[in-house]
Order: structure tokens, then C-alpha cells, then sequence
């Protein structure tokens, strides 16, 4: 689950304790939960969900060298 949607839990969430809910944004509370516990089941039991484009291009990013690296050491 990407941060947008665990954001969205959050803010409906707070919204829920400000004002009562629209039908469209329980509907919404509903699905978003639903999904982030099967995800949460499913890393529990071991089981991964597929990883997402967005996750994908993080983890490129984080294992991207950021002090340089080997490379610019050999060029020096």
C-alpha cells in the first residue's frame, strides 16, 4: 500500500472524529482498510503483495550509492 492511500486512512480517520462521514467517504474508509489489513495478513503469513511501480522505483532509488560510490573512488 502506497503512502497516499495510508494517508487517506489517516485523514478520513481525523475526519471521522471532527464530523459524521459522507456515504462516499465511509465507502471509501471501508476499501482503503480493507485492503491495507490483507496486505498486513499477508506479510504476516509470510506471503508478499506485488510490489508496486512506485515502490519498485524507491528501492532503486535508496540502493542508488549517495556518498559517492566505488565508481567515483576508481576514477580519482
Amino acid at each position: 500500500m502506497n503512502k497516499k492511500k495510508v494517508d487517506r486512512i489517516n485523514e478520513l480517520g481525523r475526519l471521522s472524529k471532527e464530523r459524521a462521514l459522507t456515504e462516499d467517504e465511509r465507502a471509501e474508509q471501508a476499501a482503503l482498510r480493507a485492503e491495507y489489513i490483507a496486505e498486513f495478513r499477508a506479510l504476516i503469513r509470510g506471503e508478499k503483495p506485488p510490489v508496486t511501480d512506485d515502490e519498485k522505483e524507491k528501492e532503486e532509488n535508496d540502493a542508488a550509492p549517495t556518498d559517492g560510490g566505488e565508481e567515483e573512488k576508481k576514477e580519482k
